[in-house]
């Protein structure tokens, strides 16, 4: 009788567990959420809005949705880069401790907006030079006397495998006359991020991630610029010989 009661009681508090962990989870959600549309824009100072963060603490993972990261002042296209889907897998047990544990980010299909010149000025640069200085590579210095720039305060984060499959990139600046074209671009992976002790900080990882992506957007639409001329007509190809004398010796290494 008693073993009975001993194991209806047990059975019992497993499953408070399992519900309160499920709980903690789906507020946890919503609480990641916040902090990223309110931490994120602080290192990129441009906007950033989430659909939903889905967070499960029994099996480490986690899915974000309808991520969209906006563009700077002075930019004519609404949005610099977005997301439909991410998965994120996480060690759970690594929430509790001083570094995050990241095992995994898998981004699917992800839309940028390139507008601008690819070598003198452009929305995705002037996001970077914004996370630069969030994270000091810019020489800046904190606004207030002992206070750390944003993104560099709380837990530190290990980063495992970041993979970046299927992104495409929409070209559209101004000096081709507003004209558009789509490119593809080669799979982007970074490994071992923060694997020592000490880890990294959000704004680190933010960095490392845009940096990539922005140099694989700039890579492709330098490359390409030629045939965007060729395959939109007089008008357009006269905007990349504008972009394209500016540059001088200095795209012609870049497409070789």
């Amino acid at each position: 009788m008693m073993k009975k009661l001993f194991l209806s009681v047990f059975v019992v508090l497993v499953v408070l567990i399992v519900v309160a962990v499920i709980v903690v989870g789906f507020f946890l959600g919503a609480i990641v959420k916040t902090g990223m549309e309110t931490v994120g824009p602080k290192i990129t100072q441009v906007s950033i809005k989430v659909d939903a963060v889905n967070l499960s603490l029994l099996t480490g993972s986690a899915g974000v949705k309808g991520l969209v990261v906006g563009n700077p002042e002075g930019y004519k296209t609404p949005k610099a880069i977005s997301v439909g889907s991410a998965a994120v897998g996480v060690n759970p047990f690594s929430v509790l401790s001083d570094k995050i544990v990241v095992r995994s980010v898998r981004v699917e299909a992800p839309d940028i907006t390139f507008e601008g010149n690819p070598f003198s000025g452009n929305n995705l640069s002037a996001i970077m030079k914004n996370v630069n200085a969030a994270t000091k590579g810019a020489g800046s210095e904190p606004t207030n006397a002992g206070a750390k720039p944003a993104g560099q305060s709380g837990k530190k984060i290990e980063v495992d495998d970041i993979l970046i499959s299927g992104a495409k990139v929409h070209v559209s600046p101004s000096s081709l006359g507003g004209k558009e074209m789509t490119l593809p671009l080669p799979d982007i992976h970074l490994t071992n991020l923060g694997k020592d002790k000490d880890g990294i900080t959000a704004a680190d990882l933010t960095r490392r991630m845009l940096d990539a992506i922005t140099s694989a957007t700039i890579k492709a639409v330098a490359n390409n610029a030629t045939d965007i001329g060729k395959g939109t007509g007089k008008a357009v190809g006269a905007g990349v010989n504008k972009i394209t004398s500016g540059l001088g010796g200095s795209f012609k290494k870049s497409t070789n």
